[in-house]
């Protein structure tokens, strides 16, 4: 039977710790509208970001990568090549991996295609909206491109089908964010709806999983901490000067979580 919990200060803090002490290196092939600001919270929390794309050069990276991200916001032919080429590679070399499918179903057969692909190869961590956990899991899903017009709530059932399905962890985000394996859920609510306004919030999640999953011997309640460190830091970002400003002071929240409680 799957429990859902609500997730504590307590339990995050020791794996933001851990990752300031690790510096996990995070190989992100991300898509070309993020990557800037996904390194900037990357390097916030303490990790350190590499965006290594060239087929040539992604298997041979993964290798020395602590984790990998592969979001397909905007893939194309050849990087759906290096997609395919580090997942299979994070697979044999055990190298911890998350996959954000961005914009599958929506009409989308393409990368929706690549995202079946690319599940194949196992990803630790499924993160992604309501529609697009809907979609992988084969229901109608109500999306307009990237955004969800679905609930988590009622998507909750067949994420934890297709975390039993694939063996996997499936982090779904939205007003509430539900993390489960299946058998147990966490549920965190709060953010902010500033986060949905300006581009890269999900994405850069994404990676940040990627992060608090490095050596932890809890994958489930790291990716957790992860969602819960974004949410909260969008709580405290002063977005009274507009959402510009939003953006820099979600990377400052970030990067002083531990003096915000």
């Amino acid at each position: 039977m799957s429990v859902t919990t609500s997730l504590q200060i307590t339990q995050v803090t020791p794996f933001i710790n851990l990752v300031k002490t690790q510096r996990p290196l995070v190989h992100c092939i991300t898509n070309d509208v993020v990557q800037n600001f996904t390194a900037n919270v990357l390097l916030a929390i303490g990790a350190s970001p590499a965006m290594i794309i060239a087929e040539q050069e992604v298997a041979e990276f993964v290798k020395i990568a602590n984790s990998l991200l592969i979001n397909i916001g905007t893939i194309n032919h050849n990087t759906a090549k290096s997609m395919l080429l580090a997942a299979s590679q994070a697979q044999q070399s055990q190298t911890p991996w998350v996959l954000d499918p961005v914009a599958v179903g929506s009409a989308l057969a393409y990368r929706t295609e690549i995202a079946y692909q690319l599940l194949s190869f196992k990803p630790t961590v499924i993160r992604g909206n309501a529609s697009e956990i809907l979609a992988l899991s084969g229901q109608f899903a109500s999306s307009k491109g990237p955004d969800s017009q679905d609930s988590t709530k009622s998507a909750l059932q067949y994420a934890k089908q297709l975390a039993q399905d694939y063996q996997t962890i499936i982090a779904m985000t939205g007003d509430i964010d539900y993390i489960t394996d299946g058998h147990t859920t966490y549920a965190i609510a709060g953010g902010d709806i500033a986060l949905t306004k300006i581009t890269g919030t999900g994405c850069s999640l994404s990676a940040m999983v990627a992060a608090f999953i490095v050596n932890s011997t809890d994958p489930l309640l790291a990716t957790a901490a992860a969602c819960f460190m974004m949410k909260k830091a969008g709580e405290k970002a002063n977005k009274q000067l507009g959402l510009g400003s939003f953006a820099v002071s979600l990377l400052d929240q970030l990067s002083l979580f531990y003096s915000s409680y």
